[in-house]
């Protein structure tokens, strides 16, 4: 150190007539109002030394690479601390809740990318460049939000998918009669999925009113803080006895119904799979996307496609087999019997949605899975082994054919706790009112003992299939309470539905695209027991002059070009409705036929008679 110190003195003058005390002083004092590069402050003596012509660049050099040691001692730190593992809260799931990685090649597959406005030319940082000026660093664009709103409503209309929503105000004393914005502009609903009309059921609507007014608006709270009450019990006590189940289990809608329990069931069986319908509804599907787990789609109602699919999976490998009694866009039914075998030949369980099916089929209402073996069922027989026992989980609605709202599943009590406890659809959602949940108890127990009202919907819509056959216009076959409508094109299905409304004062939706593949846009009518011969009449006449006055296609069109979907196609098998005649009660229907009255005649006849037996059996009720 000395030898150091003495070859230093002779190089550099200032430490030749420096002293070794004022070296060691200047070398411990600080300079406050000085601070190195890397942060910390400097002794008087690097400050001195700064001054130097030679220390002064050694000390640039070196504070240089202090700096940059700094920095990136700084940022792996950062890292080190970022992927650190910190103790987490356990919620109600043991999925992991750590940071994911973005896939971003896989985002920009799945959505075009948004281009918001290319910067005009002759900026004024081009003209800087031009005039050899350096340019200042580019501003940071933010997203155009409005722009990206604007961007994909506009592909909604380019493609006549846009969807508009009508005021139509139901009339409970008057249905299926509504008004529009004002009282007077009265309109007929010929779209309702309240099938039976019991939205405006007297016994419905009394028991709502008294719990109403005894327990108030809201439940509180979800189930598990305050939302649990006798009400739900009840409702899920009359669901399973509904469906000859252990348990059943109420959802604010089917939709969250069909999301939460595929989501839960398929991301909990470990490395399962779940065949879904081609033609399920969005919210099984979206169920299945959340669930994480492979999906395998079978070609709709094809039970070949379906056994292949099976096939082909380890015996091991949990299975779902998700798919609908009622396609409520088509009204085709469901092979339910048929799948249920291959459930069981491959080791599946099998994952049905009644939505459109509760109310309307069966002896008691229970959906198509019960009307299969309806004498079972009308008759009090031993249901097991019947198709609706096999069914492992049924989910349903009270917001169509029993005029309230909310959904459910119905299963296992194993199945229907498992999903309790771990589905967040369930445990995070406010719970239905005690309202609503009461009158829904009430349409249940009403449709389980009186058929009267599902046997009249089912002869108003063979009358009015019938009626528009007749007229040659084109209804997609089907054995359900559905009418599908062919139009074959968006904008028309639009433009007739709006002729129907304006015009005729009839309100049928038109359907489009993504509800039915782009091609098979058409108007989706629904009769209700209330939809009597007058308002029948004025419907086939208003679609008559629609079809007239826009030049859409007729059955006998589609035959010309081969058939499509079912309709004008040259020697197909006739669609058989689901409710056979026997079931029906229509001995007298056939004996009008044979008297030669014609199917109408017949039908009228029926109806007439039906109606008159309606009426006093609610009477008798009230």
């Amino acid at each position: 150190m000395e030898a150091l110190l003495s070859k230093s003195r002779t190089m550099c003058p200032f430490l030749k007539k420096t002293s070794p005390a004022t070296l060691r002083s200047l070398s411990s004092s600080t300079a406050v109002q000085h601070s190195t590069p890397g942060g910390g402050a400097m002794s008087n003596l690097q400050i001195t030394a700064r001054r130097c012509p030679v220390m002064g660049r050694a000390l640039s050099i070196q504070s240089g690479r202090n700096l940059t040691s700094s920095v990136l001692a700084g940022a792996f730190s950062g890292t080190r601390a970022y992927h650190q593992k910190v103790p987490k809260a356990k919620l109600h799931t043991t999925a992991p809740k750590e940071a994911q990685a973005v896939d971003l090649h896989r985002v920009s597959r799945e959505h075009a990318p948004f281009h918001p406005p290319a910067a005009k030319p002759g900026t004024a940082a081009q003209t800087q460049t031009q005039h050899g000026v350096a340019p200042e660093p580019p501003k940071p664009v933010n997203f155009n939000y409005d722009g990206f709103y604007q961007n994909e409503l506009d592909k909604k209309h380019k493609d006549k998918s846009y969807r508009y929503f009508n005021n139509i105000n139901r009339l409970a004393q008057e249905f299926p009669r509504a008004h529009m914005s004002a009282p007077d502009e009265r309109v007929t609903v010929w779209c309702s999925n309240d099938y039976l009309g019991m939205g405006r059921n007297p016994h419905v609507l009394k028991r709502m009113h008294e719990t109403l007014d005894r327990y108030g608006a809201g439940a509180g709270g979800t189930r598990n803080i305050s939302g649990h009450n006798q009400h739900a019990m009840d409702l899920e006590g009359t669901l399973a006895k509904l469906h000859a189940k252990e348990a059943a289990l109420v959802f604010s809608s089917c939709y969250v119904a069909n999301d939460a329990t595929l989501a839960t069931l398929g991301s909990k069986f470990p490395n399962c799979v779940i065949l879904s319908d081609s033609m399920n509804h969005a919210s099984m599907i979206q169920g299945i996307r959340h669930s994480g787990a492979k999906k395998m789609v079978f070609k709709h109602n094809d039970v070949a496609d379906l056994e292949s699919k099976l096939a082909s999976l380890p015996a091991d490998v949990p299975k779902i087999i998700a798919f609908e009694s009622v396609y409520s866009m088509c009204g085709s039914i469901g092979p339910i019997e048929q799948i249920c075998d291959l459930a069981d030949k491959y080791g599946a369980i099998t994952f049905l949605d009644e939505v459109h099916a509760v109310g309307m089929y069966g002896p008691n209402g229970a959906g198509v899975a019960e009307h299969l073996d309806y004498d079972i069922y009308a008759n009090g027989g031993n249901t097991r082994g019947t198709v609706m026992d096999r069914i492992d989980i049924i989910t349903g609605t009270l917001g169509k054919a029993y005029g309230c709202v909310g959904g459910y599943i119905a299963g296992s009590a194993k199945m229907v706790d498992t999903v309790r406890s771990l589905a967040p659809g369930f445990i995070f959602t406010t719970s239905l009112p005690p309202a609503t949940m009461a009158g829904a108890k009430t349409a249940i127990e009403y449709q389980m003992s009186y058929q009267g009202d599902r046997r009249l919907q089912q002869l108003h819509t063979r009358a009015v299939k019938e009626s528009l056959n007749a007229m040659d216009i084109p209804v997609i076959p089907n054995p359900s309470h559905i009418i599908p409508v062919l139009v074959g094109n968006a904008e028309v299905a639009k433009q007739a539905s709006d002729l129907l409304l304006e015009k005729h004062q009839i309100y049928v939706q038109a359907i489009n695209y993504p509800t039915v593949p782009v091609g098979q846009e058409r108007l989706r009518i629904t009769p209700t027991p209330g939809h009597i011969k007058a308002y029948r009449d004025h419907l086939c006449q208003a679609l008559e002059s629609v079809w007239n006055e826009l030049g859409i296609k007729r059955t006998s069109d589609w035959a010309r070009e081969g058939g499509f979907i079912g309709v004008g196609v040259q020697d197909a098998e006739v669609v058989e409705p689901l409710w056979t005649d026997e079931q029906l009660g229509l001995e007298q229907f056939a004996r009008d036929l044979e008297a030669g009255q014609g199917t109408l005649g017949a039908l009228e006849n029926v109806l007439e008679r039906e109606h008159v037996q309606v009426r006093q059996a609610v009477a008798a009720a009230a």
